[in-house]
């Protein structure tokens, strides 16, 4: 937080007008039974305008880790009324342009901190027939804490009762990588912002307690970058720069007689996903103490201020301040996604040298 406090400004009124505050008392006149109450309306327009945070969160970041070319909620008001003791309607519906043979997936979206996710068989069954009946696949996603997993239906296994998944083995079944396009990264130990503070003049000095304390007004006379070797830099990529507000980097000072230096730099420690970047991104532009808005944030024309995370990434590697970025693959790779290269390039590779190694007797 050291580096955010000693960057931004976030002054000043904050604007909770909704956008499309008319379509919302649309929508809240239209859900029935309004006696005319103007606080009754009021507190509809604002459960809408709060909208469903889970669902909203994970459109949000499906459409910004850059293999989304479409995601919608699906209205869950179905006739006839008697088809409800058939089918239940996901969440969601998606397409990715990693997607191959076949129309978008259905996701059902949940979010529990338990280590087990439960579903009733009856509840499952039904999400299970609409999708059988639209021929799309079933996918989960669920977020564990702060984590999502996105993982098929299929690996739901029945319990005593329930149909059960544990963390373990969504994660190990988990397509947010290869269908979304997440990735996991590292930013090297040594690499960081460092700001040099121009001491101009003394504005108090307080004694006491075999200690001084001195407050004194400061200018920003320089900023410098480091990469994962230590090595020190003028200048770094925009995108780099941002990828710094996505980490825990160490403050120390190094006092002079006429200068500070403020040094904001990683340790090494930790891993940092794509979306849990994402939450740090849109966090760092709110005013001490809110809250995202995630309906508002898949409503804005842009997401973040880092755009293009995958190229952001690769660059940062490339100038030395990212040590590792990591693609998970799934222990089972499903028939409607696009195998990355490399593990096509693998699979070509095993293929030949079964065809090329001589036969072996039994």
């Amino acid at each position: 937080m050291g580096l955010r406090r000693s960057l931004v400004d976030r002054s000043g009124p904050v604007n909770d007008t909704p956008d499309d505050l008319a379509r919302l008392i649309h929508e809240a006149l239209e859900i029935g039974d309004w006696d005319g109450d103007p606080a009754v309306l009021a507190n509809r327009v604002r459960r809408l305008d709060l909208g469903l945070p889970v669902e909203d969160e994970f459109m949000v970041l499906c459409a910004w880790l850059g293999k989304c070319q479409l995601i919608h909620k699906l209205d869950q008001a179905a006739l006839p009324v008697m088809s409800k003791e058939l089918y239940q309607v996901p969440d969601l519906m998606a397409a990715f342009s990693t997607q191959v043979g076949g129309g978008p997936v259905l996701i059902e979206v949940k979010s529990k901190s338990d280590r087990v996710l439960s579903f009733k068989p009856s509840y499952l069954e039904k999400l299970r027939n609409y999708a059988s009946l639209v021929g799309a696949h079933l996918l989960i996603a669920w977020k564990f804490h702060s984590v999502w997993i996105l993982f098929e239906a299929k690996h739901l296994k029945k319990a005593v009762s329930n149909f059960n998944i544990s963390f373990d083995l969504a994660m190990k079944e988990n397509l947010l990588g290869v269908l979304a396009g997440d990735q996991a990264y590292k930013i090297g130990a040594g690499a960081g912002i460092h700001l040099k503070m121009q001491k101009e003049k003394l504005i108090e000095t307080v004694e006491g307690d075999n200690q001084r304390t001195e407050t004194w007004q400061m200018r920003v006379a320089e900023v410098m970058f480091s990469d994962r070797t230590g090595q020190m830099m003028k200048s770094l990529s925009p995108d780099t720069q941002t990828l710094f507000t996505t980490w825990d980097l160490h403050t120390n000072e190094e006092h002079a007689e006429d200068h500070i230096w403020i040094r904001h730099v990683s340790t090494g420690d930790g891993l940092q996903f794509g979306h849990t970047a994402l939450v740090r991104l849109l966090e760092w532009h709110l005013p001490d103490g809110a809250k995202l808005h995630w309906r508002r944030q898949f409503r804005a024309g842009r997401i973040a201020s880092l755009e293009d995370f995958r190229g952001a990434l690769a660059r940062a590697l490339d100038e030395g301040v990212i040590h590792l970025i990591l693609d998970q693959m799934p222990h089972t790779m499903p028939d409607f996604v696009e195998p990355p290269a490399s593990l096509k390039q693998r699979g070509a590779k095993i293929e030949q040298s079964a065809i090329s190694s001589p036969a072996q007797n039994d």
